[in-house]
């Protein structure tokens, strides 16, 4: 009887611990389901958000197109659109931060070659930019090969087709415009940290698009012609005031009549590029988006980017001489 009595306990006491085992892994399931039904949710929240950001940006670029002269705009960065440092605290308990950046502030990499013929101006620039940051100055060649159609190396430092097919894994010069500055990564011997060094003063856009003086930094003023110094550029990002300059060639008349030797110059901005950092829960989604304003000042999206970190450094320029 005992024995009877003692098996059928062990028996109820395994069916305890395999009914517990069981319950266990069901609460385990839809905790897990939860968990993910709610990072989905802040996913597609933070991702909304983003995109909200990118509305608000237009917004902002196109009222200030319309409340300055819509005749000869003028862009500078003591406007409203440069100065969005202060993030948005969402509903959830999230952030959301804006940063617009003036992509006609940086030198435009794609002016290297225009209409199929090597730009002397926009060369001697480059070469400038790369030796104001102890770049190799073979990096101009380079480029000029990757953007021009021929398969001829230029210079002595040029790479077509031939030197890249011997990396592995093998690939052609682009032969074409950049579509994006990232692209640097696949000129030849270009490290991770000369890349690093390049991306806050380089950008890809449209062979004519503009260079505009009311937002370039010093480092780039530097670059515009010989003899530039970087106190002397500092002197002419102090001139531009409040208002910045009206007149490209404002610039030139600080400098006293010297000839400037760059890609062609402007005071206002057409290409602009939203950065929107967003942080829900234990999400985080950062969109950046590249805008065109057109002549009338109404906005577009040109593309949009949802795989690149955080907002971008400023950049801290120190002084060279």
């Amino acid at each position: 009887m005992r024995r009877q009595q003692g098996m059928a306990l062990i028996t109820v006491l395994l069916v305890v611990a395999v009914v517990t085992v069981i319950s266990a892994g069901i609460i385990n399931r839809q905790q897990v389901s939860i968990r993910s039904s709610a990072n989905q949710l802040h996913v597609r929240q933070a991702l909304q958000y983003a995109m909200g950001g990118e509305v608000l940006a237009k917004a902002i670029l196109q009222r200030d197109f319309n409340q300055g002269n819509t005749s000869k705009p003028v862009d500078h960065l003591g406007e409203r659109w440069a100065k969005l440092n202060k993030p948005f605290a969402l509903d959830e308990g999230g952030l959301l931060q804006i940063q617009i950046i003036d992509l006609t502030s940086r030198f435009n990499l794609n002016s290297l070659v225009r209409n199929e013929q090597v730009d002397k101006a926009a060369v001697a620039q480059f070469r400038r930019l790369l030796l104001s940051l102890q770049l190799n100055a073979a990096y101009t060649e380079r480029l000029i090969d990757w953007i021009d159609a021929d398969d001829q190396p230029s210079g002595g430092y040029g790479a077509e087709d031939n030197q890249y097919l011997l990396d592995p894994p093998a690939y052609r010069a682009a032969n074409r415009e950049f579509t994006d500055v990232s692209e640097l990564r696949l000129i030849l011997e270009m490290t991770q940290k000369d890349y690093q060094l390049l991306l806050p003063y380089v950008t890809a856009l449209p062979a004519d698009a503009t260079l505009n003086i009311n937002t370039a930094s010093a480092r780039i003023l530097t670059t515009l012609a010989d003899g530039i110094s970087y106190s002397t550029a500092q002197g002419l990002v102090a001139a531009r005031g409040a208002e910045g300059y009206s007149d490209p060639a404002a610039i030139e008349a600080q400098l006293g009549g010297m000839k400037l030797e760059s890609q062609a110059r402007a005071v206002g901005s057409r290409y602009f590029q939203v950065i929107t950092d967003v942080t829900v829960g234990d999400r985080r989604q950062v969109l950046r988006s590249n805008l065109y304003r057109g002549a009338d000042g109404k906005v577009f999206v040109l593309s949009r980017d949802l795989g690149q970190g955080a907002l971008m450094p400023v950049v801290v320029e120190e002084e060279q001489e």
